[in-house]
């Protein structure tokens, strides 16, 4: 954008200098003109005056030996006034063509000025005078018709030029009203064009904040804005993605606190009493004498209270997990060991050598995977979890691939990836809240556990799913880190 406005402004100082050059121009032009139509006009007053002096010598010449004649000065006066204004005539012409004529008309006006003079200064016969006089007087008309040739002639020629130059002047007057019109007009498009570009993009910007003040936390710009405006859409963009994983932090960390404050209240409220109730019903379970039927009933109950004690370890253990004790971790050794724990699940009571499901465990392990600080116990409490929810998953047959590789800036990466039946779309992004389950009889703890562990080693967990063909869950862990204010 500011590219562009600095071109524009550069372009509107170029316009009017352009402009300011062609109006001084013009308007020279105008006068320059001005002054050829002033100056044909001139000279055609002169010619027309040359042309009325030449017919006043010739009238005096007339009234010669008259009553009416004047004064031989007043005559030569005359006389020398045209001569006078046809030499004028010379000075004002400069082409060859015209020069020629006016040179054998200037001879014609010097044989009739020495005409004239023998004419008064002749003593004679009266014959002789008189012929003199005519002679004169023959070479005047001469001289006149001469004049009126050359008036007729350039009479045209100056009527034609003087149109010209009212054309010329005429145009120029309607281009310069033109530029006077369309130049202020030129400038508001531009104007427009700008505002517009910066109006539009401004309306953009100001109607995602609406969105985003309103709680559309998923509005994003879409518009393809120009310029600096589309850096400042992009960041909008990364500010609403940044603001939308806090509200989604703060709404988790409202879980936790939540979940925290209910496993206190149940584990003061419930464990205690159930202690009680166990250790009864176990001293009832032994020392009375029962029926088959009445042991199952009791070894039920039991069961039962095992299942909330398990459920009660576990909220402490998701509202107020115990701090990593890192060590530096083989992860090869630790998820082999995992995989064997795992596999006890599979094991079917009734028949050892036949399995409850035909599940392949395929390992995948880079040698080029360090070794990675980090908590044993939680670290297998994590692999074991996904584990045992991959085995679930899968109905009767499948395989799970495990798989490690060392990331490139200084992380190992864990994939867990089975080939059972999938979560749902509408799904996948609930499946770490706490007590979200689709299982009958699951708490909805495991897998936000699995979150919360790995998030207090700095790591991340994804998954990615479809249904039908499988669930892969991606952690990544940091090879060094600090914990509890150690550097490891």
């Amino acid at each position: 954008m500011k590219k562009k406005v600095f071109i524009a402004l550069l372009v509107l100082v170029f316009c009017f200098f352009s402009g300011g050059i062609y109006i001084a121009r013009s308007i020279d032009e105008v006068i320059t003109g001005l002054e050829n139509v002033i100056t044909l006009h001139q000279v055609e007053f002169l010619r027309k005056d040359l042309q009325n002096k030449i017919s006043v010598v010739q009238t005096d010449l007339l009234l010669k030996d008259s009553p009416h004649a004047l004064p031989i000065d007043l005559f030569m006066a005359h006389a020398t006034e045209m001569e006078k204004a046809a030499h004028v005539c010379i000075t004002c012409h400069h082409t060859d063509e015209v020069l020629k004529t006016l040179y054998h008309f200037q001879d014609q006006i010097d044989r009739y000025m020495q005409m004239l003079s023998r004419v008064y200064t002749i003593r004679g016969e009266k014959e002789r005078v008189d012929q003199e006089k005519n002679g004169a007087f023959a070479q005047g008309e001469a001289a006149l018709a001469e004049v009126e040739k050359i008036v007729i002639t350039s009479s045209e020629k100056i009527s034609n030029r003087i149109t010209l130059a009212r054309n010329n002047i005429a145009e120029t007057e309607h281009l310069l009203f033109f530029l006077i019109s369309a130049g202020p007009l030129f400038l508001i498009l531009i104007a427009y064009v700008f505002l517009n570009k910066f109006t539009t993009s401004v309306e953009a910007l100001v109607d995602a904040t609406r969105k985003i003040q309103q709680g559309d936390l998923r509005y994003r710009v879409q518009e393809k804005l120009p310029d600096e405006f589309a850096m400042l859409a992009s960041a909008f963009n990364e500010m609403a993605n940044s603001l939308k994983d806090q509200c989604q932090h703060m709404q988790q960390t409202e879980r936790l606190a939540v979940v925290g404050e209910l496993a206190v209240g149940l584990a003061h409220e419930v464990k205690n009493p159930l202690a009680g109730i166990k250790v009864s019903i176990e001293v009832l379970a032994n020392e009375l004498t029962l029926e088959q039927e009445d042991k199952e009933v009791f070894l039920r109950i039991i069961n039962e209270i095992h299942r909330i004690e398990s459920l009660l370890k576990s909220l402490l253990s998701y509202a107020r997990p115990s701090g990593p004790a890192p060590v530096s971790l083989d992860l090869h050794q630790l998820l082999d060991t995992t995989i064997k724990s795992a596999g006890y699940s599979l094991v079917n009571p009734a028949n050892a050598a036949k399995p409850l499901k035909e599940i392949e465990i395929v390992k995948n392990f880079s040698p080029e995977v360090p070794h990675v600080v980090a908590d044993q116990g939680q670290m297998q409490q994590v692999f074991l979890n996904l584990m045992l929810n991959a085995i679930d998953a899968i109905p009767a047959k499948g395989v799970i691939t495990i798989t490690t590789q060392k990331e490139s800036n200084a992380a190992t990466q864990i994939i867990i990836a089975d080939t059972g039946k999938g979560i749902s779309p509408e799904n996948l992004s609930k499946i770490f809240n706490p007590f979200f389950t689709t299982k009958p009889k699951g708490t909805g703890l495991g897998l936000a556990i699995c979150k919360r562990l790995i998030e207090l080693h700095n790591g991340t967990i994804h998954v990615s799913s479809t249904p039908g063909e499988g669930t892969t869950f991606y952690i990544t862990l940091p090879e060094k880190q600090q914990l509890q204010g150690v550097s490891q």
